[in-house]
C-alpha cells in the first residue's frame, strides 16, 4: 500500500516534495501509528531551506512532533494495543549498550538517530515507531495539541532540568520562536518574572508570548535586566538561532547567574568569553529530552496548565504542507500543524 509523504530528498535548497511511499513494515518491538497530527518544527524548515548543520539520511520523510492511534502492534509488544492514543519521543534508534543510554540519558547517545532526518518521520499517514518511546495521550487532550509534546519537552528540559529557577527570579528569554515562547511559558510556570526579547519583525510572535504573562521587549533588554538591583537578571534562556546572542546573554545576566542555551548557532563566536569567568556564570547546554520529562509535560498539557493552543497558527492537510511551511517560515504563525489522517 502506498501513501503520500512530505519527503526531503536532497541537500539542496527546496528539495522537499510530496511523494508516494510504501506503508512501513513493523518489527516485533514496533507499532504502526496512524498519524493524526504532526507539528512543523524549525528543523524541518532548516532542512527545506538547506541551512541545517546535522547529517540527513536522504531521502527521508520529515516530521518528529506527532501523535496518533496504534493500528498494528508487533509480536513482542505487550503494553500497547490497537486503538491506543499515543505520542512518540524522537529517539527512533539508540544503542542500548551506550553508557548514556544505560543512565537513562539516551537522548545524549552519540549514535542516536531521530525521526525526520535519520529515519522516516511522521509527515505521512503511517509511521513505524519503537514501542519503548510511546506515551499515552489522555482522551481529553486533542491530538493537535498532543503532537506538540515534543517542543514542550525541549522547553521543559532547558528551563526546569537545565536551569535553576526559583519563584520570584527574573529571567530573560532570547528568541521568540516556538521554543523561546514555550521556554518563557515554562519559566512562568516555575514562578519567574519573564521578559522575552525579539526584533521588530517578531512583533506578532511577541504578542503571543505576552498572553503567557511575559514582558515583551523589542531591542535592548538591559534596562529590564537591571531594574531590580542593577546587577542583571537571575538567568537567561538563549533560544535564538544565532551565536551572537550568547554575547547578549553574558551581558544581561548577573554575577553567579546562569545561562541555559537551547538555540543552535553554527556561526563563529568572534567575542571573548572572559565575562563568563569574571561573573562566575554557569553556562549550560540543553539538548532534547527523555522519558520522565515526557510524562510530566503530558500531565501539564492534559490539565491545561500549559496551553499550547496559543501558539498554533493553523492546521493544514498534508497536501498543503508548502503553505504550512511558508506561514511558519515567514513568521506569520508561531507553529504550523499538519493533519495526515482524518482521525
Amino acid at each position: 500500500m502506498k501513501t503520500a509523504a512530505v519527503v526531503n530528498f536532497a541537500p539542496e535548497k527546496g528539495s522537499v516534495e510530496i511523494r508516494e511511499i510504501e506503508q512501513p513494515a513493523i518489527g516485533p518491538d514496533d507499532v504502526l501509528l496512524e498519524v493524526a497530527n504532526v507539528g512543523v518544527c524549525g528543523s524541518d524548515l532548516h532542512q527545506w531551506t538547506a541551512d541545517h548543520s546535522w547529517p540527513v539520511n536522504y531521502p527521508v520523510v520529515l516530521g518528529h512532533e506527532f501523535g496518533g492511534k496504534i493500528v498494528e502492534a508487533g509480536g513482542n509488544v505487550q503494553a500497547w494495543k490497537v486503538g491506543d492514543r499515543v505520542v512518540s519521543e524522537t529517539a527512533a534508534i539508540i544503542s542500548h549498550d551506550n553508557p548514556m543510554t544505560r543512565r537513562g540519558l539516551y537522548n545524549l547517545d552519540p549514535t542516536r538517530k531521530g525521526f525526520g532526518y535519520g529515519v522516516n518521520g511522521a509527515m505521512t499517514r503511517f509511521v513505524k515507531v519503537p514501542s519503548r518511546i510511546l506515551h499515552r495521550v489522555p482522551d481529553q487532550l486533542p491530538f493537535e495539541q498532543a503532537c506538540l509534546t515534543e517542543p514542550c519537552c525541549v522547553a521543559y528540559s532547558a528551563v526546569v532540568k537545565n536551569a535553576r529557577i526559583e519563584p520570584g527570579d527574573r529571567v530573560v528569554v532570547l528568541g521568540p520562536g516556538t521554543i523561546g515562547i514555550l521556554c518563557a511559558a515554562m519559566a512562568r510556570l516555575c514562578g519567574a518574572e519573564v521578559a522575552i526579547v525579539g526584533l521588530p519583525a517578531d512583533a506578532g510572535r511577541l504578542a503571543i508570548a505576552k498572553k503567557y504573562g511575559c514582558e515583551v521587549i523589542i531591542g535592548d533588554a538591559k534596562p529590564w535586566a537591571l531594574e531590580r538591583d542593577g546587577l542583571g537578571c537571575d538567568g537567561v534562556v538563549d533560544a535564538a538561532g544565532a551565536s551572537a546572542t550568547l554575547k547578549i546573554a553574558l551581558d544581561l545576566v548577573r554575577p553567579a547567574g546562569w545561562i541555559s542555551k537551547v538555540g543552535w548557532g553554527p556561526q563563529p563566536l568572534n567575542f571573548s568569553l572572559d565575562p563568563l569567568v569574571q561573573k562566575n556564570i554557569t553556562l549550560q547546554g540543553s539538548f532534547s529530552h527523555n522519558w520522565p520529562i515526557w510524562e510530566r509535560v503530558i500531565a501539564l498539557l492534559a490539565s491545561n496548565a500549559l496551553d499550547v493552543r496559543l501558539i498554533i497558527g493553523g492546521v493544514w492537510p498534508l497536501e498543503k504542507w508548502h503553505e504550512a511551511f511558508e506561514q511558519m517560515h515567514s513568521g506569520a504563525v508561531v507553529k504550523s500543524v499538519l493533519a495526515p489522517s482524518a482521525i
